[in-house]
């Protein structure tokens, strides 16, 4: 089959998606399997699924795709058929670009591959919704979702779970979608106060750090404190955050950024301490106003003071965390805060496998979990 479409300029990865599956897909499942029931969709994996995707996304794992989901049953008994049908009858370009991938690489990373002849080597990936998550997130769509998973599912995996697009939906992906569309209000609770928790315990370290001439330690201080001011944003605005990539640019889509985004800039361009104490201070003043708009908590103080008799200036000093905390009612949140907060699986750590591969959550969970 030929395109008849050639490419006209860069199209964002979910358009390119979603009518290659409409276009080119659609049509030979419904005349080759026509009583398949299923679901597509773009989730998961990819600067797309974001939406954060641009003419340099396309260099590697990017083209025309598609995520089928069948039952576990229709898995076994279809997959193969349907692979290899699509192999032969897919367009081998589609709106310019190669239907046909590379064989992944020793990282799983696949390229478009203009090969014209030979059966397509196609990304039309078959899956169960029962496997993908298990794959993909640890965890089972049949358990009942508690505390303990919340926190350890990794954020950048929610956000690429309920964004993307869903183009059909046979097979209630959409209801898997909803069930994580956010955090319980008593697990978004305690992710504020960890979030809070942790501004508490080094907000007074920038300036200590500069005042011995310690402007680099100072530096990576404030660097620490401003990726927390905007986690709270996040929260805040009940939005999961990505992974590093694309934290500022999805930062820069909440209604939070317009005010604090240039105070943000200047704490981090800021080349001594006060500078940056006082921008600092903007910042945590701003954040905190916001926080009393969310009326979960009696008034907090919106404006900074010193650290005890120290030139420090701080915003907290445990107030917040210790306010947020005192409104948690659920039993198993309020056994969470009986210990130090420790937040969930991001605020523990931003090691690379330990967000991104699901065999970790397991493990992550126990912190959660012991008592």
């Amino acid at each position: 089959m030929k395109d008849a479409e050639p490419r006209t300029g860069f199209i964002t990865g979910l358009d390119l998606s979603e009518a290659f599956f409409q276009q080119a897909v659609e049509p030979i499942l419904k005349e080759q399997f026509s009583n398949l029931r299923y679901g597509a969709a773009l989730i998961g994996t990819g600067s797309e699924v974001l939406g954060f995707d641009t003419e340099m996304s396309s260099d590697h794992h990017w083209g025309p795709r598609v995520m089928l989901f069948v039952s576990p049953k229709d898995l076994a008994k279809h997959k193969a058929a349907v692979v290899e049908t699509l192999r032969e009858k897919l367009p081998r370009t589609f709106k310019g670009y190669s239907t046909s991938f590379s064989s992944p690489d020793d990282k799983g990373i696949q390229l478009l591959d203009n090969k014209d002849r030979g059966p397509v080597n196609h990304r039309v990936e078959i899956d169960s919704l029962e496997s993908f998550f298990a794959d993909y997130l640890g965890f089972d769509i049949a358990d009942e979702l508690v505390p303990a998973d919340w926190l350890s599912f990794p954020e950048q995996k929610l956000r690429s779970i309920t964004a993307g697009r869903v183009f059909r939906d046979d097979i209630g992906l959409e209801a898997v979608r909803r069930r994580l569309t956010y955090y319980p209000h008593d697990v978004w609770l305690y992710l504020l106060a960890s979030r809070w928790q942790r501004i508490e315990q080094e907000e007074h370290l920038m300036g200590r750090a500069g005042v011995v001439g310690d402007e680099i330690g100072s530096a990576i201080i404030g660097s620490r404190l401003v990726r927390d001011l905007m986690y709270l944003c996040f929260h805040m605005e009940k939005c999961y955050a990505p992974y590093s990539k694309w934290f500022g640019t999805a930062f820069r889509q909440l209604k939070a950024a317009r005010t604090l985004e240039p105070i943000l800039k200047h704490i981090l361009n800021a080349d001594n301490w006060k500078d940056r104490q006082q921008y600092l201070s903007q910042g945590y003043e701003f954040v905190a106003k916001l926080h009393n708009q969310l009326a979960i908590t009696e008034p907090m103080p919106t404006k900074v003071s010193p650290f005890f008799d120290r030139e420090f200036l701080v915003i907290s000093l445990g107030k917040f965390s210790k306010a947020i905390c005192n409104k948690i009612t659920d039993p198993a949140v309020k056994k969470l805060i009986e210990k130090p907060l420790i937040g969930n699986i991001d605020q523990l750590s931003d090691n690379t496998d330990i967000l991104s591969k699901a065999m970790w959550r397991k493990i992550m969970r126990t912190f959660y979990t012991t008592s």
